[in-house]
């Protein structure tokens, strides 16, 4: 399995770079040149085969809305820079297909819509026309939730069925879980992401590279006590052992050299209990 031109036989790791002041980790935030491309070189260096640019923050608990001729700004400025220093496939992390756009031509090679292609219409269109790969999050309004897993793999229908109605090929698709972005009325969301790494494997039935994001995010916070996202490595590198276990291809993270190591280990054990 390949993904973006990068073979996934073992699980890979994308490295995290937001420019988004408002985002909920201030240690990923990056607003110099200077150390952006430090931080990137680094990544690479520790073993990041993906860097995923995020211009605008999308957690659902942060009022986050800025205006989308900000959101261009920051991705060119980013994108530009990076893509000067490194030659590892790249991402951004958008909603809005105007960024997603100017991304791409500033030289992004990924798109990554946490709406799963159902937040802007233009979207889908803008993947097929410049014929790039597209990660599609599990997205869907909240409510009361029996099963959390059932929902995730309805929502990822809709989308996969977004993407093949515009033409979007199945080998440049990549799934994501939306760890992090559901937050149902029932059960509490900590239970609701818990209960998707732990039934993971489940996505296998797409057979598509699976992404996962669980990187200091609130969940973790929630289950350990930790509520400064600084304090939630530990739990971050346990939540990815698990989803590598049960079965992710790519673990976007904002650690990437103790991620990779958390991923070797995984990987290796699961070669024993196939």
């Amino acid at each position: 399995m390949r993904f973006a031109g990068v073979d996934l036989s073992k699980p890979k790791v994308m490295g995290v770079i937001n420019v988004s002041p408002e985002s909920f980790f201030k240690g990923s935030v990056k607003q110099s040149e200077e150390e952006l491309i430090q931080t990137v070189l680094k990544m690479v260096e520790d073993g990041a085969s993906f860097i995923d640019v995020g211009a605008k923050s999308t957690a659902p608990y942060l009022e986050t809305q800025i205006p989308v001729e900000e959101e261009v700004r920051r991705a060119v400025w980013a994108i530009k820079t990076i893509r000067e220093h490194v030659d590892v496939p790249i991402s951004i992390d958008t909603t809005s297909a105007r960024v997603a756009e100017e991304a791409l031509k500033a030289g992004a090679d990924i798109i990554n819509d946490v709406s799963g292609l159902k937040g802007d219409e233009n979207m889908a269109k803008v993947a097929k026309e410049y014929d790039v790969p597209v990660i599609v999050c599990a997205h869907k309004k909240v409510g009361d939730f029996k099963d959390p897993v059932h929902e995730v793999i309805k929502a990822l229908e809709e989308s996969l069925q977004i993407a093949y109605k515009h033409g979007i090929e199945k080998e440049k698709i990549a799934i994501d879980p939306a760890i992090g972005f559901l937050r149902p009325n029932w059960p509490p969301w900590y239970e609701w992401d818990s209960k998707v790494l732990a039934n993971l494997n489940l996505l296998k039935v797409f057979g598509l590279p699976i992404l996962v994001g669980v990187s200091r995010k609130s969940f973790i916070g929630a289950i350990t006590g930790r509520k400064d996202p600084m304090e939630r490595l530990a739990g971050s590198l346990a939540a990815t052992a698990i989803a590598v276990w049960n079965g992710a291809h790519i673990i976007r993270t904002h650690d990437v050299r103790e991620t990779v190591d958390a991923v070797k280990m995984a990987a290796f054990m699961r070669t024993f209990n196939p």
